[in-house]
């Protein structure tokens, strides 16, 4: 699915916090083999607060503000 369609899924970016979910089991949970996984979701995340606001609300992302600082911390830690 691209970004349009996991926006449109019902809950929205649930697709992309499964297949975390599925790399985690396929690689023993270890999170540094699921990173692109991981931002996917972040993506997915960002364009769902860009379009619906801050206050809104999908159990597969984290709140605004803490995804904000998310993203922050990992732009830092890429250089």
């Amino acid at each position: 699915m691209g970004l349009k369609e996991d926006l449109n899924y019902d809950p929205p970016c649930h697709p992309r916090a499964c297949a975390i979910q599925a790399c985690l089991t396929k690689n023993s949970y270890r999170e540094d083999k699921c990173q692109a996984q991981i931002d996917a979701l972040y993506e997915c995340c960002n364009a769902f607060y860009q379009k619906e606001g801050d206050e809104g609300k999908t159990v597969s992302c984290p709140k605004a503000n803490l995804l904000r600082l998310k993203l922050k911390q990992r732009a830092e830690a890429r250089g």
